[in-house]
């Protein structure tokens, strides 16, 4: 195989080969991983593995390979395969492409902090807490579908830790990756929250074995856990940016505010249609991107998104939730049209769709604002 050094460090390098991807331990480690061999916290690992393991879509030959063999026979496969030696590699596996890997840097003073994350969202999003889609009993697992989605990250420290801060490291290693998504706005895929991970996500950690200091906390109230957490959350952003087009400017729009309302580009001239004569449709149709991408719009959009979210969680009580939302409706509206002086009269006269589910009451505040564009009142 022909690889590529991505980064050397004393402790460590990261390398890269098509569907591989390899950080290489110069010196004994303690690692803690989700690896099915080699997992848990061990010390005799020196090599972090990362590979795609299939396509994000009706790809089921690799999927054939684990099923029929067995994840620990599979281990074997892909060691074999990346020439590395089984009994003392951690792995991962992910539908994403290595070539959107992302490194992220942090140090303060001697204390560094490597992250190295491959991440995908498109189809496995999910909110921790929301209902599974299947469970694990003495009969085994049962079947499920493969969705297209995994954030597999590596920490790597350049420093000791005691056993409790290395654990400590997951933690704020999971929140820096949840923040990202949280700053993206990334939605689950099976629920109406906004995701925290995906259901597939794997980690691995590593730190130096030994050294002249040993650190005791990764907490965020620690200069560890901001490195940990800032690196983290970077890469990961970073690297949604690559595989999914998650770039933050591009999710200002209305379908990612309210997709997870049932606003979906897909399907949004087919639910309109109703609402609107045919020259104003024809003309949404040719402007969709300048009409929804615009930036007070796509404002509006979030705050009717998060107001919805705050009811939902019993924040605003149900006495004023239809009229809290139909205010935001409104706004939204009236910075489609861009006439926000009409706000009254769009609250008005979206009032009686108050109460008729959130789909619903934005259909009508699109379709009101983008009617009356033009159609100008002063």
């Amino acid at each position: 195989m022909h690889w590529e050094r991505l980064l050397d460090q004393p402790l460590f390098g990261v390398r890269r080969s098509g569907r591989y991807l390899v950080a290489d331990l110069h010196e004994p480690h303690v690692v803690l991983s989700t690896s099915v061999r080699n997992g848990g916290q061990v010390s005799h690992v020196r090599y972090l593995l990362n590979h795609q393991s299939c396509e994000g879509t009706a790809h089921h030959a690799r999927h054939g390979i684990i099923t029929g063999a067995g994840l620990d026979a599979y281990h074997d496969v892909v060691c074999g395969e990346a020439a590395l030696p089984a009994d003392c590699t951690a792995v991962m596996g992910t539908a994403a492409n290595m070539n959107y890997v992302a490194i992220a840097r942090e140090a303060d003073e001697r204390v560094t902090v490597t992250a190295v994350v491959t991440a995908g969202v498109e189809g496995n999003a999910t909110a921790a807490g929301e209902p599974a889609s299947w469970r694990e009993t003495e009969a085994g697992i049962h079947k499920v579908p493969a969705y297209d989605g995994t954030i597999n990250t590596m920490v790597l420290i350049g420093q000791p830790l005691t056993p409790g801060a290395l654990a400590r490291v997951v933690v704020t290693m999971t929140e820096g990756k949840t923040a990202a998504l949280q700053r993206l706005a990334v939605p689950s895929k099976r629920h109406i929250d906004l995701a925290t991970g995906t259901g597939t996500d794997q980690f691995c950690v590593a730190a130096p074995a030994a050294g002249a200091m040993v650190l005791t906390s990764a907490s965020p109230h620690m200069k560890l856990g901001e490195l940990v957490g800032a690196a983290t959350r970077q890469a990961t952003m970073e690297a949604l940016r690559w595989q999914n087009g998650l770039e933050a400017s591009y999710t200002r729009g209305v379908f990612h505010a309210l997709g997870r309302f049932g606003i979906k580009e897909a399907t949004l001239f087919e639910d309109i249609e109703p609402l609107l004569d045919v020259p104003d449709l024809e003309l949404l149709r040719k402007n969709v991107k300048a009409a929804f991408y615009e930036p007070l719009v796509g404002a509006a959009a979030y705050a009717l998104a998060t107001v919805c979210d705050r009811v939902r969680y019993g924040t605003i009580s149900d006495a004023v939730a239809a009229d809290a939302m139909v205010q935001q409706a409104a706004n939204l509206a009236a910075n489609l049209a861009a006439q926000v002086h009409r706000w009254p009269e769009f609250r008005s006269t979206l009032q009686p769709h108050a109460s008729s589910g959130v789909k619903t009451l934005v259909l009508h505040a699109l379709a009101l604002g983008w009617s009356q564009k033009w159609r100008a009142s002063y």
